[in-house]
């Protein structure tokens, strides 16, 4: 039975970057890692329904920066940037440590795997037809620019007895072509009959390979010097 590889992790480095950007060793590091993930649950748990897709975290010296992608800057920042302001006291309080918040804004959140995810896990939990939900984000996203894009759900659907899964797909998706840019979501969606798995595949576009200058070949013709000619 074939497996497909996690379309992120398989492209960081290459047109993808860590959404962590930090160096630890030891337990300086399993320290880190847990706190991120804690810091990126509270984020997006303060802003629920802010449109939150990805919080990026960067430590340098004895600064936290964090870059949050969201399609709704305004609920984020507040009026006169009061909500940023109080977050950011809460999340020194937290850690400790300075912290820094910048907001960037997602232009086209229909091409965005997470928050399109997200958008049929909350049709799920509202109780809505699983397949319209599919099908419905599957048009905004094609409409929106989106080259391809598959959605598939896991569980009881529909409340069935037995648990299946189903998918629907359109356009491309070149899973294995790295400068292919291909976004991945997975979200639970917790409906009354249990949790439901939706995830997301998206082909947005076709990047540049950041590809690093040629390493120099040394010449092996005089490697032997003695030899048989």
């Amino acid at each position: 039975m074939g497996q497909k590889v996690h379309p992120i992790g398989y492209r960081i480095g290459v047109i993808r970057d860590w959404e962590s950007k930090w160096y630890a060793v030891g337990k300086n590091y399993v320290k880190n890692l847990h706190e991120d993930i804690k810091l990126r649950s509270w984020i997006k748990n303060r802003w629920e329904g802010a449109g939150i897709s990805r919080v990026e975290i960067e430590r340098v010296g004895k600064v936290i920066r964090f870059t949050l992608w969201t399609a709704r800057p305004g609920v984020v920042i507040g009026k006169q940037g009061a909500e940023l302001t109080k977050v950011k006291d809460e999340l020194q309080a937290l850690t400790g440590t300075r912290v820094m918040l910048n907001v960037q804004e997602i232009k086209n959140p229909d091409v965005d795997a997470q928050l399109v995810a997200e958008g049929i896990a909350s049709a799920l939990e509202r109780r809505v037809s699983f397949r319209r939900a599919m099908k419905q984000a599957m048009f905004r996203t094609m409409k929106a620019g989106g080259l391809g894009i598959k959605i598939q759900c896991s569980g009881r659907l529909g409340g069935a007895e037995i648990a299946r899964t189903e998918w629907y797909n359109d356009g491309r998706l070149p899973l294995s072509t790295l400068r292919a840019d291909v976004d991945y979501s997975c979200v639970k969606a917790v409906t009354m009959y249990g949790a439901i798995g939706v995830k997301c595949w998206i082909y947005r576009d076709e990047k540049a390979l950041n590809t690093a200058a040629p390493r120099p070949v040394r010449s092996r013709a005089n490697k032997r010097e003695g030899g048989r000619a």
